[in-house]
């Protein structure tokens, strides 16, 4: 993986917190990530250039004009207000490739100063709006201020288990879960890691994308009240929402 500094910029060294989505059903970590850049008015500091990952480009998601600025694959930006660079992940991995991409994500994370890495992710099915975590700060994936923001750890996380002893060295197989890859590998990094998951299903994951929005701000300790944006609460909606999900449905037409 390479990383390409974008001219004229230059990563910041205070930001020591990594912000970014595992791939998964309703696109909700994602969508979380497109929130979180919106609102913080993150800087696109460069992307990266990564064999594992196909090819995709589009116009810039967060502008409300045309700026000329591709989006591409994998970016990064800073918001160094908050401490914290967030990486969007635009599109899949190859497949069968997953723990070499998550492998080269936490090179990045460890070569340029990260000390916590948080991944948004989605799991499939359930009910309710509830957050669930995944940590490294005690071998049985707990961490206590987790636990005190009310979040339930992840039921299915067993370090015992074969699948988890694979992802921990590496050694044989493929990724079952993107989250568990990167948390395996940013793990071995020698880093913090905190997974916030939430369960949905496919279709209009808007809510499921703010409340996993606002779990990353109440680890990060941040306020979207601050964020100063064109939403009540804060928030800067992304322009591109506009039309992810398409129109809304002709109520003039009679059934």
């Amino acid at each position: 993986m390479e990383f390409v500094v974008e001219e004229g910029k230059k990563p910041h060294d205070q930001c020591s917190t990594l912000l970014l989505p595992a791939l998964s059903i309703g696109n909700v970590g994602q969508l979380a990530m497109d929130l979180m850049v919106s609102s913080t008015r993150a800087e696109r500091i460069g992307f990266f250039d990564d064999p594992f990952l196909l090819p995709c480009v589009g116009n810039d998601a967060c502008g409300p004009q045309p700026q000329g600025q591709l989006a591409l694959p994998l970016e990064a930006y800073d918001s160094s207000s908050n401490a914290l660079t967030l990486v969007q992940q635009r599109s899949p991995v190859v497949k069968g490739k997953m723990v070499e991409f998550a492998k080269n994500l936490a090179d990045f994370a460890a070569a340029t100063g990260k000390k916590h890495a948080v991944v948004l992710s989605s799991l499939d099915f359930g009910s309710g709006l509830q957050t669930y975590y995944l940590s490294s700060t005690n071998s049985d994936g707990t961490d206590d201020y987790c636990e005190q923001l009310g979040w339930k750890r992840l039921r299915e996380y067993n370090p015992t288990q074969r699948c988890w002893k694979y992802l921990s060295t590496l050694a044989e197989g493929n990724a079952f879960l993107p989250f568990a890859a990167l948390f395996s590998c940013f793990k071995a990094k020698g880093l913090k890691v905190t997974c916030l998951l939430c369960y949905c299903s496919e279709g209009d994951n808007i809510q499921d994308a703010f409340h996993l929005a606002e779990a990353a701000c109440k680890l990060l300790g941040l306020s979207p009240s601050n964020f100063h944006g064109n939403e009540g609460n804060g928030w800067l909606i992304p322009y591109s929402w506009k039309t992810v999900y398409g129109p809304p449905p002709d109520m003039s037409i009679q059934f």
